[in-house]
């Protein structure tokens, strides 16, 4: 069955723009594919694997080709569980608000831990390949200001947001991706409600299309 996986990385729900937008990707998602499924990884709400200790001894034992430990072997087997959400679905959908120029510590969290290496990515001598080939990835960024390159300020400089997530969905070998930018969601109810508008039509739009 075609799966679409909703990686939630806002913890404001309601009131949270990336997540309001989501909502009608969402919506708009089941009415056109009432025979998909639809699994959410809400990452404010599952316990994350720590990368530290048995987990970076793994790493490092896998690289070397050295034989793990049975808790290194559990802390590994405790990566690919989680990752393998992502090699099940066929749509990835993230919402995703700006932190600090760049993504919420929970999703850094999650990207690093699933990003290892036959997991997520091969690598040898010839350099590396992404695993996850074949999935269509949608970005729902919600930013305060408008950090885009015709704000007729600098503030394009201190996106690390976009560029850093679309750099990672390439480097794990996601290649078609769309993304809806909702911004100035900090100028007021007026600004953000017209901003929210266009980027839910944009989001039906796209869900329809998939």
């Amino acid at each position: 069955m075609p799966t679409l996986l909703h990686i939630e990385a806002s913890p404001r729900k309601q009131r949270s723009a990336s997540l309001d937008v989501a909502r009608a990707y969402l919506e708009a998602y089941r009415e056109a594919h009432p025979d998909h499924r639809i699994d959410v990884l809400d990452l404010w709400a599952v316990k994350l694997p720590e990368f530290d200790g048995d987990a970076l001894d793994a790493k490092y034992a896998d690289l070397s080709g050295a034989a793990l430990s049975p808790a290194q072997q559990q802390a590994w087997a405790d990566i690919r569980h989680l990752a393998q959400r992502l090699h099940d679905a066929d749509t990835l959908l993230f919402s995703v608000p700006l932190w600090n120029f760049s993504i919420p510590y929970r999703l850094k969290h999650f990207i690093d831990v699933v990003s290892q290496r036959n997991i997520l990515f091969s690598f040898d001598e010839r350099g590396s390949a992404g695993l996850l080939k074949g999935k269509k990835a949608v970005v729902i960024y919600a930013r305060g200001l408008d950090y885009s390159m015709d704000s007729g300020t600098p503030a394009h400089s201190f996106d690390f947001q976009r560029p850093y997530i679309e750099a990672w969905l390439r480097f794990v070998g996601v290649t078609d991706v769309e993304s809806v930018v909702i911004e100035k969601t900090l100028l007021g109810p007026d600004v953000d409600e017209a901003a929210r508008q266009t980027a839910r039509a944009q989001a039906v739009a796209l869900a329809r299309a998939v």
